[in-house]
């Protein structure tokens, strides 16, 4: 026999729908978002459903009767909140913008906050013209009529009125129908009529065939209701709320985490975001480590979802220890995870307890990464890496100010990012992490990310953008070195510290490069790369070393003259060979800077680089930039 359906599928009328709303028998969880339709969205959806256009499904979570709240709940908006004191039927997972507009606009006799084109918050009434309406050559979106609080437009800067609909006799005279009673309309219609009587008897009759054929199709309106059943899990709910909220904001665990814990009396989004004029855990991480004038500092994007992970990770590695000390067998002790699941599955008592420990997990990371003389979030090679990190350290302690911790947790650092270790499958490399890292700090064997973590050398030649990972790891061991500004002399690290501009620039520049018919291929990579300042690089240009060199040591009108020694100092600092530059060997100033970077990277992770030239890397180069891969078409492929 078939595993019952965990959903079932029903047409449900809208004014069905929209009173259900109203009275509290369907609500929203706390993890959906505030009504935000404009009222140009809010028309097309009215015109639709005027003529009996599909407007698509809602989707439901049952609730059963009884049940305490897994997540919090509160009424649609615009329903009164006493509404939201009793449990409601269903939950309402997908569909949210267009039941509220609706809800709003058809049967709330309340005016509408909405937004404008230009983003403007303006109150507004909603009206059907029932001449455009009525009128089959018209748009029907042009036949909805949005008119301000005082339901007068008007123009010339308020001076003249274009149009009044403040009174129903100025409703009935201009054949303006609100949209508020559409599913009641027997009150205004008796209105209609008689006005009309009075003053045009054939004007009255256009409100039959309105009824008919646009009124009628309110009533009418049926929308298909997928109804997930209350047993649905919440990873399930999650995927499924992914799935179908295509018009929103992602749904992510910490709104479902959020929800579920709020159900519990705690407010994880004060938490995250702060409250009562406190500042909040994203904004304390944002501004920690701030270098000079920056905004924000390395930890800008470390995630809800990423302080998640780190607990998570944490509550595993906790619970396994007590395993252990309970006797429980290897194969009996529960896997420390940091997926989706293990976030929705995290107790509250667990968040509670290991927040803080992560907090400060985050910010000795942040303490690391300047140490290593990575200041700003655009150089940090990967951001993932920040959730293990953050829980090792958190584990840890204190220990992390012992020199020689610090540079076993240096060689692991740098070993996840020159092995390209945190691009994918990233859960499983986290929970290796948490386990294996401190047991080696206490002399156990290598971790895995140490053991893996390896560089492969023709790799350089393929590094070309900040897309890579090992491409900012490259940037931050040569300020790490001590590189310097070419015209300055200026410590690099001290540079970016006080915020002035620095990326990565050709040595050898592209407009030489193509100059001489070499391929972007060989001179657009890492090797021929280092860091410069935005001024430094205006004064080098596109000319050939020896010229921009000898410009630097003849200075200028805003630029002294550089001592030779002085220039060939800064130039080692970087990793060059200034005899090459001034030779404008391309050829052999490549070849000794790829030596001199597998070196440097070959002493950061502790592993001989070793040219396994007799086995290539599976594939072919592609040109990579910001936009995504320049792949050869087939086509091409054939006729070479």
């Amino acid at each position: 026999m078939g595993k019952q359906a965990a959903f079932k599928t029903n047409p449900v009328s809208l004014e069905e729908l929209l009173r259900q709303c109203g009275n509290g028998k369907i609500q929203l969880p706390d993890f959906q978002r505030s009504w935000v339709w404009d009222e140009e969205r809010i028309k097309g959806l009215i015109a639709s459903i005027s003529q009996a256009f599909p407007v698509g499904a809602l989707m439901t979570l049952e609730v059963k009767p009884g049940a305490a709240d897994t997540f919090a709940r509160r009424p649609i908006q615009g329903a009164d909140a006493a509404v939201g004191d009793d449990a409601p039927d269903q939950l309402l997972l997908d569909g949210q913008q267009r039941m509220t507009s609706l809800y709003q606009t058809c049967l709330r006799r309340e005016v509408v906050q909405t937004v404008t084109p230009r983003l403007k918050l303006v109150k507004r009434w909603f009206y059907i013209d029932i001449r455009k309406a009525m009128n089959p050559a018209e748009d029907r979106e042009n036949a909805i009529v949005s008119v301000p609080e005082d339901r007068r437009i008007k123009s010339d800067f308020d001076r003249k009125i274009d149009l009044d609909l403040s009174t129903p006799e100025l409703e009935y005279q201009n054949l303006m129908f609100p949209l508020n009673q559409v599913f009641d309309w027997d009150e205004w219609q008796d209105g209609f009529n008689e006005y009309w009587l009075e003053n045009d008897p054939e004007t009255r009759k256009l409100f039959k065939p309105f009824k008919d054929e646009v009124l009628q199709n309110f009533k009418a309106y049926q929308l298909p209701v997928i109804a997930l059943s209350p047993d649905t899990s919440h990873e399930a709910v999650c995927l499924v709320f992914e799935k179908v909220n295509t018009g929103g904001k992602p749904l992510d665990a910490f709104e479902l985490v959020t929800a579920m814990y709020a159900a519990r009396g705690h407010r994880l989004r004060d938490d995250w975001l702060g409250a009562d004029g406190q500042p909040g855990l994203q904004t304390r991480l944002q501004l920690f480590g701030r270098a000079a004038e920056q905004k924000f500092g390395v930890l800008e994007k470390v995630a809800a979802t990423d302080v998640l992970q780190a607990i998570a990770l944490l509550h595993g590695v906790e619970t396994r220890a007590a395993e252990i000390a309970a006797g429980s067998k290897e194969t009996e002790l529960s896997a420390v995870r940091a997926t989706r699941q293990s976030l929705l599955d995290l107790p509250l008592e667990a968040y509670l307890k290991h927040r803080a420990a992560v907090e400060e997990g985050f910010k000795t990371a942040a303490k690391f990464l300047r140490q290593n003389h990575i200041y700003r979030v655009i150089d940090l090679p990967y951001q993932g890496q920040l959730v293990p990190f953050a829980a090792i350290l958190a584990i840890i302690g204190p220990r992390f100010d012992h020199a020689a911790v610090k540079d076993q947790l240096a060689r692991w650092f740098w070993c996840g990012i020159f092995g390209e270790l945190y691009g994918s499958a990233i859960e499983s490399r986290f929970a290796k992490d948490v386990l294996e890292v401190p047991a080696w700090l206490d002399g156990g064997p290598e971790p895995s990310t140490i053991t893996d973590g390896r560089f492969r050398p023709e790799r350089l030649r393929t590094l070309r953008t900040r897309l890579s990972a090992a491409y900012k790891g490259i940037h931050a061991l040569l300020m790490a070195e001590g590189a310097r500004d070419l015209r300055s002399g200026q410590h690099f690290k001290d540079t970016v510290f006080f915020d002035e501009y620095v990326d990565i620039h050709h040595i050898f520049p592209q407009d030489w490069c193509k100059k001489q018919k070499i391929e972007p291929k060989v001179f657009d990579t890492v090797v021929n790369k280092t860091p410069l300042s935005y001024k430094t690089n205006r004064i080098l240009g596109g000319v050939a070393p020896s010229v921009y060199l000898e410009r630097l040591e003849t200075g200028g009108k805003d630029n002294p003259p550089i001592a030779r020694e002085a220039l060939d100092d800064y130039l080692a600092s970087h990793g060059l060979d200034p005899s090459l530059l001034r030779a404008d060997d391309f050829e052999g100033f490549m070849a000794d800077r790829e030596t001199r970077l597998l070196a440097m990277i070959s002493k950061a992770t502790g592993h001989a680089i070793v040219r396994a030239d007799s086995v290539p890397e599976e594939g072919e180069d592609v040109l990579q930039d910001d936009e995504g891969f320049d792949v050869p078409s087939p086509d091409t492929e054939e006729a070479a």
